[in-house]
């Protein structure tokens, strides 16, 4: 790794510039073989395995709730990017009628932002792979290019797991989560799954009618990771308000330690960058 300790003034005791090529040429290599290995821990994060003798990743069960209220439970089975399971309990509001709902058996909902945050990390592996130990940076402006590239897609992989998507009440109705269980979800009830920093989410919306002839003010909700009470929307015709919102999460350990292995990577690449920029200054940019 880098050594941030080594001082500016040994840099002229170094008898050649192919000295201090070599020198830089092997600290950005072991820099690079660090980052790699970082990034490899991220990635089997995302690919755990079962503990039996199969292929399958492992099957984790969350349960969610809240000490603060008791109208929604759930438990969820998260296997890799896809939730395959779900059970919930939901109990109205207004008549403390229980509700239960579980995913029908041909169904698993994919939860995307971990597969993009996945696919991201891939990527920068590869960015990686293609500058082994073998392979001879001939500028720092190269490895300032292959750390920019990298930190991207780090940059990526990480707003994806922290930055939930925004969605509208109608785009909500009429997605295809609605569709995965049995029984079916009434006409007054929404659920949204999603993934914030190191925490798989559930949020249950229950909607009312708002009757044609209403003198309320009515104006359609935009897009929200979550909407609140008071919200409206519009669908079919129907014109609907969002009446009461429960929200339970629960932390998945895994993606805690993705977190963390992404900080620690973009603090090595911009390590590695402060430390090229020295080199570079110091030989007025010329190729070293």
């Amino acid at each position: 790794m880098l050594n941030p300790q080594r001082s500016l003034s040994e840099l002229p005791k170094m008898s050649s510039a192919s000295q201090v090529e070599r020198a830089v040429l092997r600290e950005v290599h072991a820099v690079l073989k660090q980052l790699q290995d970082v990034l490899k821990e991220a990635s089997r994060r995302f690919t755990l395995p079962s503990s039996g003798l199969d292929s399958q990743l492992k099957q984790e069960n969350f349960i969610l709730g809240s000490s603060t209220m008791d109208q929604v439970k759930g438990v969820l089975t998260l296997q890799g990017e896809a939730l395959t399971q779900a059970d919930i309990n939901l109990k109205m509001a207004k008549s403390s009628q229980l509700l239960h709902f579980q995913f029908r058996d041909d169904k698993h909902w994919k939860l995307q932002q971990i597969q993009d945050a996945r696919n991201h990390v891939t990527q920068a592996l590869h960015l990686l792979s293609c500058r082994d130990e073998t392979y001879h940076f001939k500028t720092g402006a190269e490895v300032n290019k292959l750390m920019d590239a990298v930190m991207l897609q780090l940059t990526r992989a990480r707003n994806r797991l922290t930055t939930p998507a925004s969605l509208t009440l109608p785009e909500l109705a009429t997605s295809g989560l609605m569709k995965m269980f049995s029984p079916p979800m009434p006409g007054d009830v929404m659920v949204n799954f999603y993934i914030n920093l190191s925490k798989l989410c559930l949020t249950v919306y229950q909607l009312h009618v708002l009757p044609p002839n209403t003198t309320k003010n009515f104006k359609p909700a935009g897009s929200s990771v979550v909407h609140n009470p008071g919200a409206m929307f519009e669908l079919n015709n129907n014109r609907f308000e969002v009446s009461h919102v429960h929200k339970v999460e629960c932390v998945v350990p895994w993606l805690s330690d993705t977190l963390v292995f992404f900080t620690i990577s973009l603090q090595l690449c911009q390590q590695l960058k402060d430390k090229i920029s020295v080199f570079s200054s110091f030989w007025n940019s010329r190729s070293f």
